[in-house]
Protein backbone atom coordinates (compact mmCIF):
# COMPACT_ATOMS: atom_id res chain seq x y z
CA UNK A 1 0.00 0.00 0.00
CA UNK A 2 2.79 2.44 0.92
CA UNK A 3 4.65 1.58 -2.29
CA UNK A 4 1.55 2.19 -4.37
CA UNK A 5 0.93 5.54 -2.67
CA UNK A 6 4.53 6.52 -3.33
CA UNK A 7 4.16 5.59 -7.02
CA UNK A 8 0.93 7.58 -7.32
CA UNK A 9 2.57 10.60 -5.69
CA UNK A 10 5.51 10.43 -8.12
CA UNK A 11 3.10 10.19 -11.07
CA UNK A 12 1.07 13.15 -9.82
CA UNK A 13 4.14 15.30 -9.13
CA UNK A 14 5.75 14.43 -12.47
CA UNK A 15 2.57 15.18 -14.43
CA UNK A 16 2.17 18.54 -12.66
CA UNK A 17 5.76 19.43 -13.55
CA UNK A 18 5.08 18.36 -17.13
CA UNK A 19 2.07 20.66 -17.33
CA UNK A 20 4.09 23.57 -15.94
CA UNK A 21 6.84 23.25 -18.56
CA UNK A 22 4.74 25.13 -21.14
CA UNK A 23 2.77 27.08 -18.59
CA UNK A 24 2.39 30.20 -20.75
CA UNK A 25 0.77 28.20 -23.55
CA UNK A 26 -1.37 26.29 -21.05
CA UNK A 27 -2.50 29.52 -19.38
CA UNK A 28 -3.37 31.12 -22.71
CA UNK A 29 -5.37 28.09 -23.82
CA UNK A 30 -7.19 28.11 -20.48
CA UNK A 31 -8.12 31.79 -20.71
CA UNK A 32 -9.35 31.45 -24.30
CA UNK A 33 -11.95 28.94 -23.11
CA UNK A 34 -13.77 31.76 -21.34
CA UNK A 35 -14.55 33.60 -24.59
CA UNK A 36 -17.66 31.49 -25.41
CA UNK A 37 -19.30 32.92 -22.27
CA UNK A 38 -19.73 36.25 -24.06
CA UNK A 39 -21.27 34.44 -27.03
CA UNK A 40 -23.72 32.60 -24.77
CA UNK A 41 -24.86 35.82 -23.10
CA UNK A 42 -25.50 37.51 -26.45
CA UNK A 43 -27.12 34.38 -27.90
CA UNK A 44 -29.62 33.93 -25.10
CA UNK A 45 -30.19 37.66 -24.95
CA UNK A 46 -31.32 37.45 -28.59
CA UNK A 47 -33.47 34.36 -27.94
CA UNK A 48 -35.23 36.03 -25.01
CA UNK A 49 -35.31 39.35 -26.90
CA UNK A 50 -34.13 41.17 -23.79
CA UNK A 51 -33.47 44.41 -25.64
CA UNK A 52 -36.79 44.48 -27.47
CA UNK A 53 -40.08 46.05 -26.48
CA UNK A 54 -41.60 42.66 -25.67
CA UNK A 55 -38.94 40.46 -23.99
CA UNK A 56 -39.83 36.86 -23.26
CA UNK A 57 -40.31 36.22 -19.57
CA UNK A 58 -39.88 32.43 -19.55
CA UNK A 59 -38.88 29.60 -21.88
CA UNK A 60 -39.67 26.11 -20.63
CA UNK A 61 -39.63 27.40 -17.07
CA UNK A 62 -36.32 29.30 -17.44
CA UNK A 63 -35.96 33.05 -17.41
CA UNK A 64 -33.10 34.84 -19.16
CA UNK A 65 -31.21 35.14 -15.87
CA UNK A 66 -31.81 31.44 -15.16
CA UNK A 67 -30.32 30.45 -18.52
CA UNK A 68 -27.17 32.54 -18.07
CA UNK A 69 -26.74 31.22 -14.52
CA UNK A 70 -27.29 27.66 -15.78
CA UNK A 71 -24.63 27.93 -18.46
CA UNK A 72 -22.12 29.52 -16.11
CA UNK A 73 -22.60 26.65 -13.66
CA UNK A 74 -22.54 24.08 -16.46
CA UNK A 75 -19.23 25.59 -17.57
CA UNK A 76 -17.80 24.93 -14.11
CA UNK A 77 -19.02 21.32 -14.24
CA UNK A 78 -17.64 20.82 -17.74
CA UNK A 79 -14.26 22.11 -16.57
CA UNK A 80 -14.21 19.10 -14.25
CA UNK A 81 -15.75 16.49 -16.57
CA UNK A 82 -14.12 17.30 -19.91
CA UNK A 83 -11.15 15.07 -20.76
CA UNK A 84 -9.56 16.44 -23.93
CA UNK A 85 -7.23 13.97 -25.58
CA UNK A 86 -7.77 11.12 -23.11
CA UNK A 87 -9.44 8.60 -25.43
CA UNK A 88 -7.24 9.52 -28.39
CA UNK A 89 -4.14 9.21 -26.21
CA UNK A 90 -5.10 5.71 -25.07
CA UNK A 91 -5.83 4.67 -28.65
CA UNK A 92 -2.49 6.06 -29.79
CA UNK A 93 -0.60 4.16 -27.06
CA UNK A 94 -2.30 0.92 -28.09
CA UNK A 95 -1.83 1.50 -31.82
CA UNK A 96 1.84 2.51 -31.57
CA UNK A 97 2.73 -0.09 -28.94
CA UNK A 98 3.90 2.36 -26.27
CA UNK A 99 1.37 0.95 -23.82
CA UNK A 100 3.57 -2.09 -23.29
CA UNK A 101 5.82 -0.12 -20.95
CA UNK A 102 2.94 -0.18 -18.45
CA UNK A 103 2.71 -3.97 -18.81
CA UNK A 104 6.31 -4.60 -17.80
CA UNK A 105 6.63 -1.97 -15.07
CA UNK A 106 4.90 -1.85 -11.64
CA UNK A 107 2.61 0.97 -12.79
CA UNK A 108 -1.09 0.43 -13.35
CA UNK A 109 -2.09 1.93 -16.69
CA UNK A 110 -5.55 3.06 -15.58
CA UNK A 111 -4.10 4.45 -12.36
CA UNK A 112 -1.53 6.40 -14.34
CA UNK A 113 -4.25 7.86 -16.57
CA UNK A 114 -6.25 8.86 -13.50
CA UNK A 115 -3.42 10.70 -11.74
CA UNK A 116 -2.33 12.27 -15.01
CA UNK A 117 -5.80 13.79 -15.34
CA UNK A 118 -5.86 14.87 -11.70
CA UNK A 119 -2.61 16.75 -12.31
CA UNK A 120 -4.11 18.38 -15.40
CA UNK A 121 -7.17 19.58 -13.49
CA UNK A 122 -5.11 20.88 -10.56
CA UNK A 123 -2.94 23.01 -12.85
CA UNK A 124 -6.00 24.08 -14.84
CA UNK A 125 -7.80 25.41 -11.78
CA UNK A 126 -4.71 27.13 -10.44
CA UNK A 127 -4.71 29.11 -13.67
CA UNK A 128 -8.50 29.42 -14.06
CA UNK A 129 -9.59 30.25 -10.50
CA UNK A 130 -8.97 33.97 -11.05
CA UNK A 131 -10.91 34.21 -14.34
CA UNK A 132 -13.71 32.07 -12.89
CA UNK A 133 -14.00 34.38 -9.89
CA UNK A 134 -14.01 37.45 -12.14
CA UNK A 135 -16.67 36.01 -14.47
CA UNK A 136 -18.98 35.05 -11.63
CA UNK A 137 -18.48 38.43 -10.00
CA UNK A 138 -19.38 40.28 -13.18
CA UNK A 139 -22.37 37.98 -13.75
CA UNK A 140 -23.55 37.97 -10.13
CA UNK A 141 -26.82 39.72 -11.00
CA UNK A 142 -27.94 36.66 -12.99
CA UNK A 143 -28.10 34.62 -9.77
CA UNK A 144 -31.09 34.97 -7.45
CA UNK A 145 -29.06 34.17 -4.33
CA UNK A 146 -27.20 31.46 -2.46
CA UNK A 147 -28.92 28.12 -1.81
CA UNK A 148 -28.82 26.46 1.61
CA UNK A 149 -25.65 24.82 2.93
CA UNK A 150 -26.86 21.28 2.22
CA UNK A 151 -27.35 22.16 -1.45
CA UNK A 152 -23.93 23.81 -1.67
CA UNK A 153 -22.30 20.69 -0.22
CA UNK A 154 -24.19 18.58 -2.74
CA UNK A 155 -22.90 20.81 -5.53
CA UNK A 156 -19.31 20.49 -4.31
CA UNK A 157 -19.68 16.70 -4.20
CA UNK A 158 -21.14 16.66 -7.71
CA UNK A 159 -17.98 18.22 -9.19
CA UNK A 160 -15.59 15.31 -8.41
CA UNK A 161 -18.42 13.00 -9.47
CA UNK A 162 -18.47 14.79 -12.83
CA UNK A 163 -14.71 14.35 -13.06
CA UNK A 164 -14.85 10.62 -12.29
CA UNK A 165 -17.69 9.85 -14.68
CA UNK A 166 -16.13 11.92 -17.45
CA UNK A 167 -12.78 10.20 -16.93
CA UNK A 168 -14.22 6.68 -16.82
CA UNK A 169 -16.35 7.11 -19.93
CA UNK A 170 -13.50 8.51 -22.02
CA UNK A 171 -10.95 5.97 -20.79
CA UNK A 172 -13.43 3.20 -21.63
CA UNK A 173 -13.80 4.55 -25.16
CA UNK A 174 -10.02 4.63 -25.47
CA UNK A 175 -9.79 1.00 -24.35
CA UNK A 176 -12.00 0.00 -27.28
CA UNK A 177 -8.81 0.41 -29.34
CA UNK A 178 -7.69 -3.01 -28.12
CA UNK A 179 -10.34 -4.37 -30.49
CA UNK A 180 -10.50 -1.54 -33.08
CA UNK A 181 -7.21 0.30 -33.49
CA UNK A 182 -8.86 3.40 -34.98
CA UNK A 183 -11.53 4.89 -32.72
CA UNK A 184 -11.62 8.47 -33.99
CA UNK A 185 -15.11 8.03 -35.44
CA UNK A 186 -16.35 6.60 -32.16
CA UNK A 187 -14.82 9.52 -30.27
CA UNK A 188 -16.51 12.00 -32.62
CA UNK A 189 -19.91 10.35 -32.09
CA UNK A 190 -19.36 10.37 -28.34
CA UNK A 191 -18.42 14.05 -28.30
CA UNK A 192 -21.59 14.96 -30.19
CA UNK A 193 -23.80 12.85 -27.89
CA UNK A 194 -21.98 14.13 -24.82
CA UNK A 195 -22.52 17.77 -25.82
CA UNK A 196 -26.25 17.15 -26.13
CA UNK A 197 -27.00 14.52 -23.47
CA UNK A 198 -24.89 16.15 -20.74
CA UNK A 199 -27.02 19.28 -20.81
CA UNK A 200 -24.19 21.42 -22.11
CA UNK A 201 -26.20 22.49 -25.17
CA UNK A 202 -29.60 22.97 -23.49
CA UNK A 203 -31.00 21.95 -20.08
CA UNK A 204 -32.18 18.36 -20.18
CA UNK A 205 -35.60 19.25 -18.84
CA UNK A 206 -36.21 21.07 -22.15
CA UNK A 207 -36.31 17.71 -23.93
CA UNK A 208 -39.73 16.26 -24.80
CA UNK A 209 -41.20 13.62 -22.49
CA UNK A 210 -40.43 10.51 -24.57
CA UNK A 211 -36.74 11.43 -24.78
CA UNK A 212 -36.36 12.93 -21.31
CA UNK A 213 -37.82 9.75 -19.77
CA UNK A 214 -34.67 7.74 -20.58
CA UNK A 215 -32.00 10.46 -20.92
CA UNK A 216 -32.24 11.28 -17.19
CA UNK A 217 -31.14 7.74 -16.31
CA UNK A 218 -27.93 7.93 -18.35
CA UNK A 219 -24.63 8.97 -16.72
CA UNK A 220 -24.13 11.91 -19.08
CA UNK A 221 -26.33 14.29 -17.09
CA UNK A 222 -23.84 14.20 -14.21
CA UNK A 223 -21.24 15.85 -16.47
CA UNK A 224 -22.97 19.25 -16.66
CA UNK A 225 -26.73 19.32 -16.06
CA UNK A 226 -26.76 17.79 -12.59
CA UNK A 227 -24.26 20.16 -10.89
CA UNK A 228 -25.86 23.22 -12.50
CA UNK A 229 -29.38 22.11 -11.53
CA UNK A 230 -28.31 21.61 -7.93
CA UNK A 231 -27.26 25.24 -7.53
CA UNK A 232 -30.42 26.43 -9.25
CA UNK A 233 -32.50 24.62 -6.64
CA UNK A 234 -34.10 22.03 -8.92
CA UNK A 235 -33.66 19.22 -6.36
CA UNK A 236 -35.07 18.75 -2.91
CA UNK A 237 -32.71 17.38 -0.28
CA UNK A 238 -34.17 13.88 -0.64
CA UNK A 239 -33.90 14.01 -4.44
CA UNK A 240 -30.34 15.27 -4.19
CA UNK A 241 -29.28 12.38 -1.96
CA UNK A 242 -30.96 9.92 -4.31
CA UNK A 243 -29.19 11.39 -7.36
CA UNK A 244 -25.81 11.30 -5.62
CA UNK A 245 -26.33 7.63 -4.80
CA UNK A 246 -27.25 6.89 -8.42
CA UNK A 247 -24.15 8.75 -9.58
CA UNK A 248 -22.05 6.66 -7.18
CA UNK A 249 -23.57 3.55 -8.72
CA UNK A 250 -22.62 4.73 -12.19
CA UNK A 251 -19.05 5.35 -11.04
CA UNK A 252 -18.84 1.79 -9.71
CA UNK A 253 -20.29 0.33 -12.93
CA UNK A 254 -17.95 2.33 -15.16
CA UNK A 255 -14.90 1.53 -13.00
CA UNK A 256 -15.61 -2.20 -13.21
CA UNK A 257 -16.23 -1.93 -16.96
CA UNK A 258 -12.87 -0.15 -17.41
CA UNK A 259 -11.02 -2.81 -15.44
CA UNK A 260 -12.70 -5.70 -17.29
CA UNK A 261 -12.01 -4.12 -20.68
CA UNK A 262 -8.37 -3.48 -19.81
CA UNK A 263 -7.77 -7.03 -18.58
CA UNK A 264 -9.44 -8.59 -21.62
CA UNK A 265 -7.79 -6.13 -23.96
CA UNK A 266 -4.31 -6.93 -22.65
CA UNK A 267 -4.94 -10.64 -23.26
CA UNK A 268 -5.40 -10.05 -26.97
CA UNK A 269 -2.83 -7.27 -27.29
CA UNK A 270 -0.02 -8.02 -29.74
CA UNK A 271 2.44 -5.31 -28.55
CA UNK A 272 3.27 -4.21 -32.08
CA UNK A 273 4.92 -0.91 -32.83
CA UNK A 274 6.89 1.24 -30.40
Amino acid sequence: MIARLRINWVILRTCIEERLVYRADFAFATLVRFLPIVTQIFLWGAIFAVHSDQPKQKLNGYSYDDMIAYFLLAMVARAFSSMPGLATGVARDVREGTIKKFLIQPVDFLGYLFWHRVAHKLVYYIVAVGPFALVFFLCRDYFSGWPDNFTIVGFLISLPIAFLIGFLIESMIGLVSFWFLEVSSLIFVYMMLNYFLSGHMIPLDWLPAPVNAWVIYLPFKYLAYFPASIMLGHYTHAQLINELLIAGGWILILAVANRVMFIRGVRRYGAFGG
